[in-house]
């Protein structure tokens, strides 16, 4: 799950709790003026003591609820759980203290269960379930009696019809409980599931608007920049011709230039090969290989301790994979030019790239950040390639996942599938 989802999960809990503290204060408040009025007004007989004593830790109850909704501090599904028991065990006690089962208001039971088929996972739902209709059955055994709600038992066939009318709405719960926590359940999990989608549909929306508009401005870019690249490369080339002996950061820089003008050129083929879908199969030691060489080529004066698995396997990968996993190498030579540690292993099922730098390590503040659009922990970072190498990677089924290690320096750790249909080995 994104951070987005989870900061969205975390609020949802809240304001689930928030909305149960409100459910119970309007069930105290008709709790409270019903035992006012069958006390006062009209008396039937109810232990008032008791039922107040319920009243008074049940409200306690639920203002330490309200308060708790108000933390930051997330709520867990568990935790949920143990509110509506709670409303569960409150609930009983009332009924216990005025009638039991033949107490009209018996049938509150099934608003904790409806709040559970709609808000917890299944397994929490039919505890919830379970607990009412065994609180229910109890109730019609162990309560203390009231005689104005009592069943009648003047005459036989009066009070068999009572019992049978008993139990009757003992089985209608049953039903009941039973289709909510199936059904209702049911339909709540299907709509959280289309909510989730939608959800990471928009923000796979977002994420590609992101990458297009960036994607517009390198096609511009690498445009412009074709005309003083070659300008610069016939500098080069007349000084190193004029010299007897070019100097070696002469050739360096002829090198570079040259790597330039390539990677403008596999730009254009790699928009060619994205067109029509051109992706070759070849073994992933040779690819592997080839691909941290030409990186090599880019950072001269990097020093990597590179351990290449040595397995037949053969894949194929989209050419921005390549430019993804160069960015993430240049990331960790920028932060330990001198010390990196390279791993590349696989199995049938996907490569996993491990690199680790000896830097600074990530930053504490942004940390949480990092992969979006223009956020960057470096003096002099745009923000856009980690950005763009995440987004890219996600897109043909990879993850990007970076830690600080715990000696120092960060670990970023790149996994490739390479079955999956959606992965840039399977690209049609």
């Amino acid at each position: 799950m994104t951070e987005h989802g989870i900061y969205q999960t975390h609020l949802t809990a809240r304001q689930n709790l928030n909305r149960l503290s409100i459910i119970r204060g309007v069930a105290l408040l008709g709790q409270l003026l019903a035992l006012v009025f069958f006390t006062s007004i009209n008396p039937i007989g109810l232990p008032t003591e008791a039922i107040a004593l319920v009243l008074a830790i049940y409200a306690s109850v639920t203002v330490a609820g309200w308060l708790r909704s108000r933390l930051s501090i997330p709520i867990t599904q568990r935790e949920f759980f143990i509110h509506l028991l709670a409303d569960i065990f409150f609930f009983s006690m009332l009924m216990y203290f005025s009638g039991g089962a033949s107490n009209p208001f018996i049938s509150y039971y099934l608003i904790p269960i409806s709040i559970a088929a709609i808000t917890l996972p299944r397994h929490y739902s039919i505890l919830i379930g379970l607990a009412a209709l065994l609180s229910y059955s109890l109730l019609l055994n162990y309560f203390v009696a009231i005689a104005a709600i009592a069943p009648s038992g003047h005459g036989h066939h009066q009070a068999s019809s009572n019992n049978l009318h008993i139990l009757g709405m003992w089985a209608n719960f049953a039903i009941s409980t039973l289709i909510i926590t199936y059904f209702i359940s049911r339909m709540a999990n299907a709509l959280k599931r289309q909510q989730q989608q939608i959800a990471e549909q928009r923000e796979a929306q977002l994420r590609d608007e992101q990458l297009l508009a960036v994607g517009t401005l390198a096609a511009g870019t690498a445009h412009e920049l074709g005309t003083p690249l070659n300008t610069m490369k016939l500098l080069v080339d007349e000084m190193t011709a004029e010299a007897k002996h070019p100097e070696a950061d002469l050739q360096l820089l002829n090198q570079q230039l040259e790597l330039c003008k390539t990677t403008l050129k596999q730009l254009l083929m790699t928009a060619e090969q994205s067109q029509h879908h051109q992706q070759q199969t070849q073994l992933l030691q040779a690819y592997f290989s080839g691909l941290l060489q030409r990186w090599l080529l880019m950072r001269p004066r990097a020093n990597a301790n590179i351990t290449l698995a040595d397995r037949e396997q053969s894949a194929s990968f989209h050419p921005t994979v390549d430019q993804s996993i160069i960015n993430l190498l240049n990331n960790a030579a920028d932060a330990s030019p001198h010390n990196m540690d390279i791993i590349v292993d696989w199995d049938n099922d996907q490569a996993r790239i491990s690199i680790r730098d000896y830097g600074a390590g990530l930053d504490a503040d942004k940390v949480d950040d990092l992969g979006q659009a223009f956020v960057t922990d470096k003096a002099d970072g745009l923000g856009l390639g980690l950005f763009l190498s995440r987004a890219t990677l996600t897109r043909f089924g990879g993850t990007v996942s970076l830690q600080n290690a715990p000696e120092g320096g960060t670990i970023t750790e790149i996994i490739l599938p390479l079955n999956d249909k959606s992965a840039p080995g399977n690209a049609q």
